[in-house]
């Protein structure tokens, strides 16, 4: 477990947010508790809070690396994650390249049809409210972002996807879909938040063909596949072996 010192400022289902010293900073640090079906299914899972942690870590520097800004900025010991604090906006934006989970469900397209193009959705970020799909309409209605921020959010997800999915391949991952959650910095940046790791994307190995053992994100917790962590260790060790890394990106 981490040790460190400052005041909680949240708590959700898979992190704790922390404040520091400097006021536009926070902590965040990553539990190894893991939920599905709105925390109707719940377990506690040793070493998969730092495996996320680790993960995130990776993917916010390529994107940094790739012009797309995000609130990292360190690593500080084993599960946390030194970041600028951000006033979320309490959206989940979920971009889908092959058709899967909710989509399958509330749609006729069949599991595994790869989309012609990727589809963003937006979601109201509400447990309670079981996080609800939005309409054009609806985010009219709530009023939480101008029409302008609507269309910079999502091109902002869809610069996150190109870039990732196109990394993920050349690592044999399929990028299938995946949530973020974005938020503006005091100079009012809007900035990828959160985290995106294997608890946040739905990630397939390309070089299995069988439909469940290629699974190597959450899926394998919902459907009680069992070796979560050993496959979100999987999606590490491939992005820790690309060329895009060095020793150095894997310590820090």
């Amino acid at each position: 477990m981490a040790s460190f010192q400052g005041p909680l400022l949240y708590e959700g289902k898979a992190k704790k947010v922390f404040g520091t010293d400097h006021p536009e900073e926070c902590l965040v640090l990553f539990k190894n508790d893991i939920t599905a079906f709105n925390s109707k299914k719940h377990a506690h899972l040793e070493s998969k809070g730092s495996l996320n942690c680790q993960i995130s870590a990776l993917v916010f520097k390529l994107l940094e690396r790739n012009g797309i800004p995000t609130h990292f900025l360190a690593v500080r010991e084993d599960s946390l994650m030194l970041v600028q604090k951000v006033e979320i906006i309490p959206l989940e934006i979920v971009v889908r390249n092959v058709a899967s989970g909710s989509l399958c469900k509330e749609t006729p397209i069949k599991a595994g049809s790869k989309l012609a193009h990727p589809l963003v959705d937006f979601y109201y970020k509400d447990d309670d409210l079981a996080d609800p799909l939005l309409t054009d309409a609806r985010l009219d209605l709530l009023d939480l972002v101008t029409l302008s921020q609507r269309m910079e959010i999502k091109n902002l997800a869809l610069r996150v996807n190109n870039c990732l999915k196109d990394f993920f391949q050349e690592i044999d991952l399929l990028l299938v879909d995946f949530k973020i959650e974005v938020g503006f910095n005091k100079n009012g940046e809007l900035l990828v938040s959160d985290e995106i790791s294997p608890d946040s994307c739905r990630i397939w190995d390309l070089n299995i063909e069988n439909q469940e053992d290629r699974i190597l994100d959450k899926d394998r917790f919902r459907k009680d596949l069992g070796g979560l962590t050993d496959s979100y260790l999987e999606v590490l060790r491939r992005i820790q072996s690309s060329n895009q890394f060095s020793l150095k990106d894997s310590l820090n």
